[in-house]
């Protein structure tokens, strides 16, 4: 069948896209290489058990379904608005798991594929895509374990040096739950450069020698998690070495490291021999994370330790002794591109624009977000497909955070994927913190409904 628009991917984000473009009136062959005859290079990644779309390969949960004062929740609300067949699916397919929205993992991708086979407007193909298409709108939604053919292809049309490797991601916390009068901010040896901060680029957490010593025994004995067989033989990048075995090497290799206290005056020790404050024995670093300064990651700290482990333990740091965490650290073999540096604002390869990218090659994390990507990168294709202008959800929802988080919010030269949360949304500064979230999902549905009534989403 003749399509308008190709997607390459046959997962959550790709199943996503197609569904919201064949409702509008738009063909869409939709390549998925699990399932295929060899002669078309059947392929079955390490990670999946069947060739079912929308297969889901780790939990069997979406999270929370709280759309009051959850972000992940209010996805949830954000997508059944949309009619997401993702939401849709999960609803036939829930199973028991109180106040989070888990399905049964088999139901769940028999739904998606049913719904999409009872599409006239969708072609599934079995086949493997090894190159980018030179021409006609497509969709990539291959996931962290796009096959190498391909990932070679999107290496060379993004200019990046390498895209399969092991994704060493730092602990992110949310500023407001860090103890200002503990932890200060200054930059080492008070340098500064255009981009920098008023008062310096990075938050201190000091330690003295007991608190290091303790927090060093800490990183040894916390409990780790295992890579997978077929992550076992990825070398790591340089500089992403694991917290804790940079701590095994010995006592003292952390403070020479991302701990180094030295060109840091703690202005909360003073003495009349040092009235700007003294160096503590180490420092806990944390520099800022996205433009609205509302989530900061702690530098050098990418680990494997478990994430009750890590909250156990980083709430230890003086002044993260309340941390709320938007991501805890973790290292995996993961599959994602650059976004803010090759994508524009609607998702399309800069330089070759007739391409989009969806899913968690973004660098989003997570089903649901996923799913969510895959949704706007359907919706963007097939106003474009119909010559109609897009109009981008506002910044306040979670449609708009994660769409900003991954097209220019975020910083581009310590890009990481990112769950959905309350730390990439416009801050609500004059409302008590307790009441926050719930401020922020009330402005979010107001703000989308308003968007929504003036967008033109069926065909032309």
């Amino acid at each position: 069948m003749a399509h308008d628009v190709h997607i390459i991917g046959g997962g959550l984000a790709g199943s996503e896209a197609a569904w919201q473009l064949a409702r509008r009136g738009v063909s869409v062959r939709l390549s998925e290489m699990r399932g295929a005859p060899a002669d078309r290079g059947g392929e079955q990644t390490p990670a999946h058990q069947t060739d079912g779309l929308a297969e889901l390969v780790c939990s069997n949960s979406f999270r929370s379904d709280d759309d009051t004062k959850n972000a992940v929740g209010l996805l949830h609300h954000e997508m059944r608005e949309m009619d997401s067949i993702v939401m849709r699916a999960g609803e036939m397919a829930r199973v028991p798991a109180g106040s989070a929205m888990a399905v049964d993992r088999d139901v769940f991708s028999a739904e998606v594929e049913k719904a999409l086979a009872e599409q006239p407007n969708v072609e599934v193909v079995r086949e493997r895509v090894d190159t980018l298409p030179e021409a006609g709108l497509t969709i990539v939604a291959t996931g962290p374990l796009t096959a190498q053919s391909l990932a070679q292809s999107i290496v060379k049309a993004t200019g990046q040096d390498r895209l399969a490797f092991f994704d060493a991601i730092a602990p992110i916390v949310h500023r407001d739950s860090i103890d200002m009068d503990i932890c200060w901010i200054q930059s080492r040896w008070n340098k500064r450069t255009e981009a920098s901060n008023e008062e310096g680029d990075y938050i201190n957490c000091p330690m003295t020698k007991e608190q290091y010593l303790a927090f060093h025994q800490g990183l040894i004995d916390g409990e780790k998690t295992e890579f997978k067989e077929w992550e076992a033989n990825t070398p790591y990048f340089d500089g992403c070495m694991p917290v804790e075995v940079m701590a095994s090497r010995g006592v003292d290799t952390l403070r020479f490291g991302p701990m180094k206290p030295v060109g840091l005056d703690n202005p909360r020790d003073t003495t009349p021999e040092f009235p700007l404050g003294r160096w503590p024995y180490a420092v806990v670093q944390l520099r800022q994370d996205n433009k609205l300064g509302t989530l900061w990651n702690m530098v050098g700290f990418q680990t494997k330790m478990k994430y009750g482990a890590q909250v156990e333990l980083f709430r230890t740091i003086p002044g993260l002794e309340n941390a709320e965490f938007a991501r805890l650290g973790g290292l995996h073999r993961n599959t994602f591109i650059n976004s803010p540096l090759v994508l524009d604002r609607q998702l399309r390869l800069k330089g070759g624009e007739h391409i989009r990218f969806a899913g968690q090659i973004t660098g989003c994390e997570g089903y649901v977000e996923s799913a969510a990507i895959g949704l706007m990168a359907g919706t963007m294709a097939a106003a474009e497909f119909a010559g109609r202008d897009w109009t981008s959800p506002p910044a306040t929802s979670a449609f708009g955070a994660l769409l900003s988080h991954i097209t220019g919010d975020a910083d581009a030269e310590n890009y990481q994927p990112m769950n959905v949360n309350f730390g990439l949304f416009p801050p609500l500064h004059d409302v008590h913190k307790k009441q926050r979230k719930e401020a922020y999902t009330q402005r979010a549905k107001s703000d989308l409904a308003d968007w929504l009534s003036q967008l033109e989403l069926e065909p032309a």
